[in-house]
C-alpha cells in the first residue's frame, strides 16, 4: 500500500510505498522485459506497462487515518506509475538507438503525457530514464519510467517561482538568459540544433550535468511539433552515445524531464517565463569513481562539484563528434 504524508518543513508530499520492499533483483540470464519471458508480449518495438510496484495508483487503497496532529496530513497515493520499454533488445542502450527510434521514444512520452493530463486531479506528468546499478536500477532491460503526480514536485515549483520572479524583477526568461549567457561564454556547449541546445550550466553540480534546453517558448511535450520530436531526438543520441565514450565504459545516469505542470490554465500561462528542458545526473566524477551525494548535499542542499566543467565539455564535445563521425 502506499500513501502521501505530508512534510511540514519542507511544504511537499512524500511517497511512502511499504511494496517497493517487494522488488526482485533478477538472477543473471532473467529478464521479464524480453521476448519470450511471458511476461511481455513476443513481438514488441516500444511497450507502455502499468508499474508492477506503483508508489502512485489510479485506484488507490483508502488511506488508514489515524489522528496524531493536524500539521500530520495524509492521503491517497493517487497518480500513475509507468513503464516504457525502449526495445526487444536486452543489450540495447538509448545511445545505441538510431535517431528515429528515439523518436518513437520521445512521441510516447508525448502520447503518455497528453493522456495523463486529461486526468484534472494529475498536476505534473514526470517521464524519466534511470541508468545503471550505481544510480539503484535493478532491471538492466533498457527502459524508462513515467509517473503523474497529483501535486507539483517541489523542485519543479521552486524552477517555476524562481523563474517568475526574475521575470517580474528583471523582465526577462531566465532559461533564455542562461543560454544567452552559455553559448556568448561558449566554454560548456555540447551541441546545438534548430530548436534545442545542450551544454553544462556554469552551475551544475555534476561533473557531467547536461542540461537539454528548448530554444523556443516550448514548456511543455503538448506543444511538441515533429520538428521537436526530430530535434531532441537528435540532441539525446548525440548526448547518450558520447557519456559511453567519455571512460570507454557503460555509463551511469538519471535522465529526467523539467516541463510546466499540467492543468494549470494551459502552457500560455508558462511560456513567457519557462522552458521545456532535460537534466541529466550522471553520478560518475572518473571511470570507477562516484560523485556522491552525501551529508552536504543531502542535509542542507550544497552540492560540490568534484571536477571542471570546462575540461568535462570539452572531453564530452570530443566524444560527441566521434559519435557525429559514424552516424
Amino acid at each position: 500500500m502506499s500513501e502521501l504524508r505530508y512534510n511540514p518543513l519542507l511544504n511537499t508530499w512524500v511517497i511512502h510505498s511499504a511494496a517497493r520492499q517487494n522488488r526482485p533483483t533478477l538472477a543473471k540470464g532473467v529478464c521479464p522485459f524480453c521476448p519470450g519471458s511471458a511476461q511481455v508480449p513476443n513481438n514488441y518495438n516500444i511497450l507502455v506497462y502499468d508499474n508492477d510496484f506503483p508508489v502512485l495508483k489510479e485506484n488507490p487503497l483508502p488511506v488508514d487515518e489515524y489522528y496524531i496532529h493536524p500539521l500530520y496530513k495524509q492521503k491517497e497515493a493517487y497518480g500513475k506509475a509507468e513503464v516504457i520499454l525502449y526495445s526487444p533488445s536486452h543489450n540495447a542502450t538509448f545511445g545505441s538507438f538510431t535517431i528515429a527510434h528515439i523518436a518513437q521514444i520521445i512521441d510516447v512520452w508525448i502520447e503518455r503525457n497528453n493522456a495523463l493530463s486529461a486526468d484534472p486531479k494529475i498536476e505534473y506528468v514526470f517521464p524519466f530514464e534511470n541508468r545503471g546499478e550505481e544510480v539503484g536500477v535493478t532491471m538492466s532491460h533498457p527502459h524508462g519510467q513515467l509517473y503523474a503526480f497529483s501535486w507539483v514536485p517541489p523542485k519543479i515549483e521552486l524552477e517555476i517561482s524562481n523563474c517568475i520572479e526574475y521575470f517580474h524583477t528583471e523582465g526577462y526568461n531566465l532559461f533564455d538568459v542562461i543560454t544567452k549567457v552559455e553559448r556568448e561564454d561558449g566554454r560548456r556547449i555540447l551541441f546545438e540544433n534548430d530548436l534545442f541546445i545542450a551544454y553544462l550550466p556554469y552551475f551544475t553540480d555534476y561533473p557531467f550535468g547536461v542540461f537539454v534546453v528548448a530554444k523556443d517558448q516550448t514548456v511543455n511535450l503538448s506543444g511538441f511539433t515533429p520538428k521537436h520530436v526530430a530535434c531532441l531526438a537528435e540532441v539525446l543520441k548525440l548526448i547518450t552515445a558520447a557519456f559511453d565514450k567519455v571512460y570507454d565504459r557503460p555509463f551511469p545516469y538519471m535522465m529526467v524531464t523539467h516541463q510546466a505542470p499540467v492543468n494549470k490554465g494551459g502552457d500560455e500561462f508558462a511560456r513567457e517565463f519557462y522552458r521545456f528542458h532535460i537534466e541529466f545526473y550522471p553520478p560518475l566524477r572518473d571511470k570507477d569513481k562516484i560523485k556522491w551525494y552525501a551529508s552536504s548535499e543531502m542535509g542542507v542542499g550544497v552540492a560540490t562539484n568534484p571536477n571542471s566543467l570546462e575540461k568535462s565539455a570539452a572531453l564530452l564535445r570530443e566524444k560527441i563528434e566521434e559519435v557525429k563521425n559514424v552516424l
